[in-house]
């Protein structure tokens, strides 16, 4: 280890915080700046120059673009002892801008890796900050993983706003689907004998998915629209589609269950006269396996800077999915929530959207970068911690192959 480099847990937490200190009020702007400028996934541009211009403003040197993909990035930082990865997200949902926070996770992410960067190159250990595009929908971490971005790294973490702190967000596998119908165009009313409804056979799928739904399991979750339903009333349609999202508690029951969903759209099609074709999107979305001992060294952390971080129960819960579900298969990995709206503000909504550029937002993104920074430190200088966090890594992936 480098000499001046504190020998102490606290002594290094209180390093990182105060660094952090250092950077809130560009931190916040970051922050600001993403949200005034929402770009969807793989289209984040603007936030990918951001957040690699202020990584290069702290002398860390960051790969653009990294592992081919255009907005993502990477920048690494130490030599010697266990690699800690911190993920940013920084895309937006149409027609909604940042109604799920992730200009607060793309800032608190930045200021966790510019608060630990001056101990990692003293020789205390390594961190790398990963900027993942595509969360919503993209897969991008599923993409970077496939491509080699965590070989190597020891355990990952990232926060993300909701409505209060919590120890984790309910995670649950999802897999998307789009669904075609091809049938025979008639005149309405002249021949409708003749034709073939494409749009009678995307309702009756969508008829016969509404009464699976009585008998899925409560953890399961199916969705979905029309994205294409014919062109004028007296014209059979001859095309119609529709688009599913297919949710399950785990990766492994997600399975079955997407056969189910397939076997009911492909029934509408049988019925009515028509042919199908279906496509599964090849990025699915893993059940979350958040690391018990590294969810205690955040919550700990958390406590130091005044925020009481709950277990989820059933009234306290955030129910969704994310890729980092499939980065939780790969290495031990927590995804805590941090409070930046009152209770009962749902994300995804136009009202989260609002309060993830308040003031509420702007305390998360430095206190978000503290209790991440912290528990970085806490890997880092507690062997017993990482062999902890390992033991129940294996433990929740035993029997599992990694979903990427």
């Amino acid at each position: 280890m480098a000499a001046g480099a504190p020998d102490s847990i606290d002594e290094r937490k209180d390093a990182v915080c105060a660094a952090i200190d250092g950077w809130a009020d560009r931190l916040v702007e970051v922050a600001h700046e993403i949200h005034a400028q929402p770009e969807l996934a793989y289209e984040e541009r603007a936030a990918h120059d951001l957040l690699t211009s202020v990584l290069g403003e702290a002398g860390l040197d960051p790969v653009r673009s990294a592992y081919g993909i255009e907005t993502a990035f990477e920048a690494r930082v130490g030599d010697d002892g266990p690699t800690v990865a911190v993920l940013c997200e920084y895309d937006a949902l149409p027609g909604l801008g940042h109604a799920c926070g992730h200009n607060v996770i793309a800032a608190a992410g930045l200021g966790a890796v510019l608060g630990t960067a001056t101990l990692a190159a003293s020789g205390v250990g390594r961190v790398v900050v990963l900027g993942t595009p595509g969360e919503e929908g993209g897969g991008g971490k599923i993409e970077l993983a496939r491509r080699g971005a965590f070989e190597a790294v020891d355990a990952a973490m990232m926060v993300h706003p909701a409505d209060a702190d919590l120890l984790r967000m309910d995670c649950i596998a999802i897999q998307q689907l789009e669904v075609s119908y091809d049938g025979r165009a008639a005149h309405a009313a002249a021949a409708p004998h003749e034709g073939r409804n494409a749009l009678d056979a995307a309702v009756l799928g969508y008829v016969n998915v509404a009464a699976l739904r009585q008998h899925i399991r409560p953890t399961e979750r199916i969705h979905g629209i029309f994205t294409e339903a014919g062109d004028k009333p007296n014209i059979v349609p001859e095309r119609a589609a529709s688009f599913w999202y297919v949710r399950s508690d785990t990766f492994a029951t997600l399975q079955p269950l997407k056969e189910r969903v397939l076997a009911c759209l492909e029934a509408g099609a049988l019925a009515s006269g028509c042919s199908c074709a279906h496509r599964w999107d090849d990025h699915p979305y893993a059940d979350l396996r958040d690391n018990g001992p590294m969810g205690a060294a955040y919550v700990a952390n958390a406590a130091r800077l005044g925020r009481d971080v709950l277990t989820p129960d059933g009234h306290r819960r955030v129910i969704g999915s994310t890729d980092m579900g499939n980065v939780s298969y790969l290495v031990p990995s927590i995804h805590p929530m941090i409070q930046v709206a009152p209770p009962g503000v749902p994300i995804h909504s136009a009202e989260f959207a609002q309060y993830a550029r308040g003031q509420s937002a702007d305390r998360a993104v430095v206190d978000g970068a503290k209790a991440l920074a912290m528990t970085v430190v806490d890997l880092w200088s507690d062997p017993s911690l990482l062999g902890a966090a390992r033991e129940a890594f294996a433990g929740a992936t035993a029997g599992f192959d990694p979903p990427i």
